[in-house]
């Protein structure tokens, strides 16, 4: 009779931990909501193995992808297709993990699904779909995008240096300096406005009025209006031309999409929406793409999809989608 109620305290451990779980990635969740987990995490042995149970549907996720990608039909079709498994019995029921991998999900979320720690404690960030605008100092502003965390503090030489942790955000100064501090580079302006998308190991700076300089690991760049260049770990890129409305059409509500690859579209998307869409299929990837979506409506790029490539789409839990 212990081991029975033993399975049915560590079987509630798990349901909570699932409802902790599709908070956490709902794209919605706050400082206070990590805090709160890892708290709960750290109760027990069991709680933390818990979290890092459900945590692990991603490893399962990965059989599931290659199922689709294989076979062309979805999960549970076939000669030897079982019984469907509950939405709760996929994410609990295959594997088990450590508790030092239930801290890793937290620190280091998969596939990007919630802000990682350092994200959370930044000094402004915004959830998925949320836009920000912030007035800095008399002269000079940020809008941040969807998913995006900075740090601001004074310059040891007046102005602002901010440090983009992760996402987008577009700066606007005029007559005060600005530096912005993204990945292992960092781009200056004291009159101008630009925008800076910072995702990985790659950063993106666009002029859009002005000039600004760039520096990275010893070189440098200097763009003016309509002019881009990117950075990674290792090298400074070329400065391409550019046209500003697309890059900042987020502000407008809008993304725009011109002969684009279709893995490329489904990428940006994917910072706008809870969950995730996976592309299973490599060459439907590299396929072409225009269009044109309102933030406020992305439900229906899973139905244009269909529409434009015949796209076969299975639904996950958590707001995963697969398209073959």
């Amino acid at each position: 009779m212990a081991a029975d109620r033993s399975n049915d305290e560590l079987e509630s451990l798990r349901r909570e931990a699932w409802t902790k779980l599709l908070h956490i990635t709902s794209g919605h969740a706050s400082k206070a909501d990590v805090a709160a987990l890892r708290v709960w995490c750290a109760q027990s042995p069991h709680h933390a193995e818990a979290f890092a149970l459900v945590s692990g549907r991603w490893r399962v996720l990965g059989t599931a992808i290659e199922n689709v990608a294989q076979t062309g039909r979805p999960m549970g079709t076939g000669a030897h297709a079982r019984t469907p498994i509950g939405r709760r019995a996929f994410l609990v029921g295959a594997l088990g993990a450590s508790a030092a991998g239930a801290a890793v999900m937290v620190i280091r979320p998969p596939m990007g699904l919630w802000p990682s720690a350092g994200e959370f404690a930044a000094d402004y960030r915004t959830v998925t779909g949320e836009r920000r605008h912030i007035a800095l100092a008399e002269r000079a502003s940020v809008d941040m995008n969807t998913r995006t965390s900075l740090n601001v503090r004074a310059a040891s030489g007046g102005g602002d240096q901010i440090e983009l942790i992760g996402g987008e955000a577009a700066f606007a100064t005029r007559s005060r300096p600005v530096e912005v501090i993204a990945g292992n580079g960092r781009a200056r302006a004291d009159d101008a406005q630009f925008s800076i998308r910072h995702n990985g190991s790659e950063t993106c700076v666009t002029c859009l009025e002005g000039f600004v300089d760039v520096q990275q690991e010893g070189r440098s760049a200097t763009l003016q209006k309509r002019q881009q260049v990117v950075y990674d770990d290792r090298n400074l890129g070329h400065v391409q031309s550019v046209d500003p409305v697309t890059v900042t059409a987020w502000r407008e509500g809008e993304l725009l999409f011109q002969n684009e690859p279709l893995a490329r579209v489904v990428e940006e998307i994917n910072r706008y929406r809870p969950g995730r869409i996976i592309l299973v299929n490599e060459a439907l990837g590299q396929r072409r793409f225009t269009a044109q979506f309102r933030l406020d409506r992305l439900e229906v790029v899973i139905t244009q999809l269909k529409a434009t490539f015949g796209a076969r789409v299975v639904s996950l839990p958590g707001g995963v989608v697969l398209v073959s």
